[in-house]
């Protein structure tokens, strides 16, 4: 079984869009599409994580492309982007509704969209699911723990967080660069995350992420004919350029490896935890 799930093809990408650009992750490809489908009645809402005093993360209904700029880039820190879905359809009265969430939200949207106790009226308004890479998150407090104690900088005064090359970097609003090796930031993540075993959000109709291409481009997993329709389209209108993923070592190759590292160590730890009678997830990604 392909350790990255099913899916129809892989691309290398990035935003033409200098806005987006400007301030976005990697290649913008999140930003880019929900502002497609905002400008193109594709979407009339999407849910996104903008983010508060102290890079504290909240969930947010986005209806226009201002907004949407206005919560870019990546928060590593837990946002409960799920809990504004009622929110979207009953209060925005979104009829066409875009959602972007790590591997374990995508997996719950999609259960809820398949057994809708306490989502009824709403299953035929989620139109898009946009999944990021995500190999382990951080609660709020570790999060700041890693920035203020090991990176020894001011919450206040990040701009941007981001993860490669094994470390854990932080920029400030005066330009510094502050890193930290990531097998520091390990006893300071979600220990749910060690029970997780997906990490390209493989129920999304797109999954992206850095991994697998160069600075500046994000890799595309296009998973369904819903997620191919808009990419292509985005592709055709000159929102996205594309280029061909890397079938190499730090290419394709890096993204199926990581991949199955986190299905195979967190799958250990899953059967540690049954033999010590501890709670695991009723059913994984495999």
């Amino acid at each position: 079984m392909d350790p990255l799930g099913s899916y129809k093809s892989i691309i290398s990408a990035r935003a033409t869009d200098k806005r987006i650009l400007k301030r976005c992750q990697d290649g913008g490809i999140v930003s880019a599409v929900f502002i497609y489908g905002l400008e193109n009645n594709i979407l009339d809402g999407v849910i996104v994580a903008d983010k508060e005093e102290g890079f504290r993360p909240v969930p947010k209904v986005a209806t226009t492309p201002e907004e949407v700029l206005e919560a870019a880039g990546t928060k590593y820190t837990v946002s409960p982007n799920l809990s504004v879905l009622k929110s979207a359809i009953r209060e925005y009265a979104c009829e066409k509704v875009g959602v972007v969430g790590t591997p374990c939200q995508i997996l719950s949207l999609r259960k809820a969209l398949k057994y809708p106790v306490g989502f009824r009226h709403m299953v035929d308004k989620v139109k898009l699911l946009v999944g990021i890479f995500c190999m382990e998150n951080f609660p709020y407090m570790g999060m700041r723990i890693i920035v203020e104690e090991l990176c020894g900088v001011r919450i206040e005064d990040v701009v941007k967080m981001d993860i490669g090359k094994g470390k854990f970097w932080v920029y400030t609003r005066w330009g510094e660069v502050k890193s930290v090796k990531l097998k520091k930031t390990h006893p300071y993540e979600q220990s749910s995350c060690h029970v997780c075993t997906d990490y390209t959000a493989e129920l999304a109709d797109i999954s992206t992420g850095s991994v697998g291409s160069p600075d500046g481009w994000s890799t595309v997993i296009i998973r369904n004919e819903r997620g191919e329709e808009i990419i292509n389209k985005m592709i055709e209108e000159g929102y996205l350029e594309r280029r061909p993923i890397d079938e190499g070592k730090f290419g394709l190759g890096l993204l199926k490896k990581l991949a199955l590292v986190k299905k195979e160590k967190n799958m250990k730890e899953i059967e540690h935890r049954k033999e010590l009678g501890l709670p695991v997830p009723p059913d994984v990604c495999h």
